[in-house]
């Protein structure tokens, strides 16, 4: 009787062990929790400054040496009373911007403007340029100056403007004030200043 209680209870064992070889025998993970789904974050751009940004490469043309020789200057216009004001382009020096220029601008104690342009070109004659000139206004004769290739002169309403060439250089002076007498006078005071300018360019 002994016997068979013995193997009845190792019957029951056998099977008791049978019934967990299904189940994984690592202890370690045996009561984990299901591994959570891992939540990866963007990664960021890793942005490198730089050490000495390059400015972006200028798309403006150098002006040549001769077109800023020939421009006047604060001191070649300091008797005028003039302080510098807003570089502009406007009446008939707007038709001479086909080359190369550089302009500059000052203003009168009384509002009066004075403009300066000169502007070189490469395809064809600075004399051809004024000598097809049309400008608005009536012409007026100034004194012609030595080493200028041609020169003419206009004034419209109370704005009277020069034009003088040399070589491949054109030289537009442009004076505006309160009267026509006014601009005149401005402009003959200048013109030799203007000129001297353009000879030594």
């Amino acid at each position: 009787m002994r016997h068979r209680q013995v193997l009845a209870v190792a019957t029951v064992a056998l099977f008791g062990l049978s019934g967990c070889a299904d189940r994984p025998n690592d202890l370690d993970t045996y009561y984990d929790d299901p591994t959570p789904t891992p939540t990866v974050e963007p990664a960021q751009p890793s942005v490198k400054p730089q050490a000495n940004p390059v400015p972006p490469p200028s798309t403006q043309a150098p002006v040549p040496a001769a077109v800023s020789a020939a421009l006047l200057t604060d001191e070649d216009v300091a008797e005028e009373e003039v302080v510098p004001g807003e570089s502009k382009v406007s009446g008939c020096l707007t038709g001479l911007t086909r080359g190369t220029s550089r302009s500059a601008s000052w203003s009168y104690p009384s509002g009066s403007t004075l403009e300066h342009q000169v502007t070189e070109y490469t395809d064809r004659d600075a004399s051809d340029v004024v000598a097809q000139a049309d400008c608005e206004g009536r012409k007026i004769t100034l004194t012609k100056q030595t080493g200028i290739e041609v020169q003419r002169a206009w004034c419209e309403g109370t704005t009277c403007t020069v034009l003088l060439a040399k070589g491949k250089l054109v030289s537009a002076l442009s004076v505006t004030a309160g009267t026509e007498a006014r601009a005149t006078d401005a402009a003959k005071r200048l013109l030799p200043i203007v000129a001297q300018r353009l000879r030594s360019a």
